[in-house]
């Protein structure tokens, strides 16, 4: 019997509500058979105050082989990469699969500002891997900072305006998120023709930790069933919005979604509305 199957190469988080953690619970919630390549792990040492311990790039490297060879994947997503030597090798990787889709969530910075991917690092990501993918999935501070922008997001035009210059870096979708935009929730994917702004009523909780690593999980887990790019986000909006929704609150910090929240309630829960605006308006 015939399975999608997706593989998350990205940080494995102590706390389970992001990272490896997060993408592996939402590829099972969307009914894909999902695998792991753990880049690092991210948990704070008490004594220490360290919160990143990176892995050997040749585990890096065993996993991914692992997974291509024995079982094969229809898409693939990154999340923290966290070295540019890891970010150079893992293109090469994709180059040599023959994966249809990956899914670049170019993790910078995590919920508690912890550095997930070093400075000299940037560059390399936007040159070797982003003209791989199929869709980016940038939130508004990571959409600043692949811009070299001197002042932050803040309004929606702006995420559309980030979307366009974006594109330029060669992925074949481009969304950026506004989960911190004032108002309503909205999210710009622009395909090199068109803005489509996909907006949801905006949660009133601080329980979003791993947010966006499910999100573009859900997206991978949608574009391995075989989904075009716009369907596959829209279905994901809905996806995270119902956990968002339903979220977590932990002992201590900010909770995660529930990533169960879509299948318990359905989409009853989740309004939605999309504009599409030609790119000879701006």
């Amino acid at each position: 019997m015939w399975v999608p199957r997706a593989l998350s190469i990205a940080g494995s988080a102590a706390r389970g509500g992001a990272g490896i953690q997060a993408d592996l619970k939402t590829f099972q919630e969307l009914g894909v058979f999902g695998l792991s390549s753990v880049t690092g792990i991210v948990a704070y040492h008490p004594d220490t105050n360290q919160n990143v311990f990176p892995l050997d790039l040749s585990a890096i490297k065993a996993q991914v082989y692992t997974a291509l060879r024995d079982v094969g994947v229809d898409a693939i997503k990154t999340g923290m990469l966290y070295t540019k030597e890891n970010i150079c090798h893992v293109a090469k990787w994709m180059e040599e699969a023959d994966t249809p889709h990956l899914v670049v969530d170019p993790v910078m910075v995590g919920k508690m500002d912890t550095p997930l991917l070093k400075v000299d690092a940037i560059n390399t990501l936007k040159t070797k891997l982003i003209p791989l993918a199929t869709i980016i999935t940038p939130n508004m501070p990571e959409a600043a900072l692949l811009l070299k922008a001197n002042q932050p997001l803040t309004t929606v035009d702006d995420l559309k305006l980030a979307a366009i210059e974006l594109k330029k870096l060669g992925a074949k979708y481009v969304l950026v998120k506004g989960g911190r935009l004032k108002g309503p929730a909205v999210d710009v994917l622009y395909d090199g023709d068109k803005l489509h702004m996909f907006e949801v009523q905006r949660i009133d909780t601080i329980h979003t930790n791993g947010a966006g690593c499910s999100y573009s999980a859900a997206i991978t887990a949608q574009l391995a069933k075989g989904k075009p790019v716009q369907e596959a986000v829209k279905e994901a909006k809905k996806f995270i919005t119902a956990a968002i929704r339903h979220s977590i609150a932990f002992k201590q910090g900010v909770g995660p979604p529930d990533f169960a929240a879509y299948h318990r309630f359905g989409g009853e829960a989740v309004k939605e509305k999309i504009v599409e605006y030609k790119n000879e308006e701006y």
